[in-house]
């Protein structure tokens, strides 16, 4: 099993966890940044933008997480809500926020959210892939017991080995489809006549969507609503949602193309 605990100073820890959660952010802000002059964004925006959303994010991963499993932090201490060390950050509910935010600062610094999304579509990507992998050392986020792993390197299937049992890596099927999703995007965004302004964040809740519906029923650890895992309920959304948003886009005769 590998120690959670990257770097320890005395009572100090840096787990994995949180190093692999910021090496995504950090490369979701770099890649934006680079991308932000082709669509007439100001860097900087990114700068302020990453500062504010970043911490709402975690706090509204976490929100989202406790409101669905809100039967089990209702008998804990109520200090247990805020110990997110423990596990329990939700993707959807940063999503979410983040979301949330960025339409707001859109709106305060005069730029297209369209744009916005478009260039932040394939960093949140990139990010989620090496996120997973913090789930991997926390030994979370895997599906049912299997007989072997055996496809898998050794290390995968060494860690994949919890209360007895192999589990199913679901963690390393939604990094790597997010991995895959980050190279199809990159691979067509610049290419010229082929999509139209806000597609690329369209094809981010097609992709991810799909992705996350099955792998999600793989899982063992979802939060349900009404019978349902809530984040195939969310994913299913996002897919329907997309699919409508993209065929929008088509219709509409005077938005152009990209012309890069």
């Amino acid at each position: 099993m590998i120690n959670p605990i990257a770097i320890q100073f005395g009572p100090f820890a840096i787990r994995w966890y949180a190093l692999f959660i910021v090496s995504g952010m950090l490369l979701a802000v770099y890649l934006a940044m680079k991308e932000a002059p082709r669509r007439k964004i100001i860097p900087d925006d990114i700068l302020d933008f990453i500062l504010i959303a970043f911490p709402l994010a975690i706090i509204g991963a976490r929100l989202y997480y406790v409101i669905f499993d809100f039967n089990y932090y209702a008998s804990q201490p109520w200090t247990e809500i805020f110990a997110i060390w423990h596990g329990g950050l939700a993707i959807y509910g940063g999503l979410l926020t983040g979301a949330i935010v960025l339409f707001v600062f859109s709106y305060y610094r005069a730029i297209n959210p369209l744009d916005f999304l478009d260039i932040a579509a394939p960093g949140v990507m990139i990010a989620q892939a090496i996120g997973r992998w913090g789930n991997f050392i926390n030994q979370e986020a895997y599906g049912k017991a299997v007989k072997s792993l055996d496809y898998l390197p050794d290390f995968i299937k060494n860690q994949m080995y919890i209360d007895g049992s192999y589990r199913v890596p679901t963690f390393l099927y939604e990094s790597m489809w997010n991995l895959l999703g980050f190279i199809i995007i990159m691979s067509v965004r610049h290419r010229p006549c082929f999509l139209k302004q806000g597609e690329i964040a369209f094809f981010y809740l097609i992709w991810y969507g799909c992705g996350r519906f099955v792998i999600e029923g793989m899982r063992t650890d979802s939060l349900m609503f009404l019978g349902m895992r809530v984040s195939q309920w969310l994913s299913a959304v996002l897919i329907l949602l997309g699919i409508v948003l993209v065929a929008w886009r088509r219709n509409q005769k005077n938005i152009p193309y990209y012309q890069e």
